[in-house]
């Protein structure tokens, strides 16, 4: 299921609240609506959308371009077409980018992408753990955190990660309400409070 692996790498995660949940919401509600005609219309629309959000994440260029306000809409459809274009990305997510793109909207693609992650996995019974690491995952930690959050009693789980250098080191996981913090950050923190009540 291609949206299970759709994941942040930005300095913070991306809003999964307001317009790019209302976007991710109405791509959902189109995909649904073509299932009758196209069984898989779900899967491919988010394999488009991990598509581009791979793309955002790892080319700093891509990141640069949607995000600057001074492109005007014509140069934003160009580039982004073109893109698209390359990319091989079908013509729902192409609309999808068209109206973001005239509303102004396109720097909220990686928060569109991730919205729509997250509405699939709550659809699809998962589970949606944040992480946020200093460093990108590799494949086998993505795997090896799964495993353990399995280990722990989570079923059907879904990483949404994000990279934070401030960290220093380790990973922050965020589960609904529950949340481990085991980065390096914290532990200095926790040692910084531990010398301070002992001088």
């Amino acid at each position: 299921m291609a949206a299970e692996t759709i994941q942040t790498a930005s300095l913070s995660t991306p809003n999964t609240v307001g317009a790019p949940a209302r976007y991710a919401q109405a791509l959902l509600g189109l995909a649904d609506d073509m299932r009758k005609d196209e069984p898989g219309a779900v899967d491919r629309i988010a394999a488009d959308l991990e598509g581009l959000f791979g793309l955002w994440r790892d080319d700093a260029g891509f990141r640069d371009f949607i995000a600057d306000p001074r492109l005007d809409g014509a140069k934003q459809r160009a580039g982004m077409f073109a893109i698209l274009d390359r990319a091989g990305i079908g013509t729902e997510v192409r609309n999808l980018v068209g109206v973001m793109i005239v509303n102004r909207r396109l720097a909220a693609l990686p928060a569109v992408a991730q919205a729509f992650g997250a509405l699939l996995a709550e659809r699809r019974g998962q589970q949606t753990a944040e992480v946020v690491t200093a460093h990108p995952l590799t494949d086998t930690q993505r795997a090896q955190i799964t495993a353990r959050l399995t280990e722990a009693g989570f079923s059907g789980i879904r990483l949404s990660e994000g990279v934070d250098a401030s960290i220093l080191g380790g990973l922050i996981v965020r589960i609904g309400s529950r949340l481990y913090d085991n980065s390096i950050k914290s532990k200095l923190q926790r040692l910084q409070y531990a010398m301070k009540g002992a001088a």
